[in-house]
Parts: C-alpha cells; structure tokens; sequence
C-alpha cells in the first residue's frame, strides 16, 4: 500500500472522504462547501448518481492536470550543428 491518501479510497468517494483525503481534517469542511463548487467550475469530477460519489481515478487525473503534471515538457530544439573545435587552444 502507499502513503498516497487518495489510493485509500473506494472507486467512488464522497466529497467528505475526498476532502480528508487532499486538504486533511482540519481544513475539509471549508473545502467542501467552497472549493469544490469552484473546482467543478474548472473541470473537477461530477458525483456519479449511480454510485452516489465522485470518481476518485478521474479527481486524480483533475489534479495530475491541475498542477501542470500531465502538460509534459516543452524541449528546446537544437540550434544547428556543434563546433566544439573553437575551444581549442591555438599555440601562442
């Protein structure tokens, strides 16, 4: 098992559970009531009526994206070909 408190949960967690589970207890019922109307308004996972909870693998993706995580790198593309025979000491 891992630290990763989200792996902890069901498939489909409440908002309560999701909030111990990313903002800890102290702070979870704020989140609840203000965050996550905010965060749906962003993209955050919807509560599946089926299964009367938030699908826990798709908040993980919502915030692998939120934080930039899944954007990937951007790699500079080279500038043409090297001539390392310039740092080469001429005789004086």
């Amino acid at each position: 098992m891992t630290d990763d408190p989200l792996s902890q949960l069901p498939l489909f967690a409440t908002d309560q559970q999701l909030a111990l589970a990313i903002v800890g207890k102290s702070r979870a019922s704020m989140w609840v009531k203000t965050v996550i109307p905010q965060l749906e308004k962003k993209g955050f996972p919807r509560i599946d009526p089926l299964h009367d909870g938030r699908p826990v693998p798709l908040v993980r993706r919502f915030y692998d994206g939120y934080f930039g995580i899944t954007a990937g790198f951007n790699v500079a593309a080279p500038d043409g070909k090297e001539d390392l025979s310039i740092w080469k000491r001429r005789p004086a």
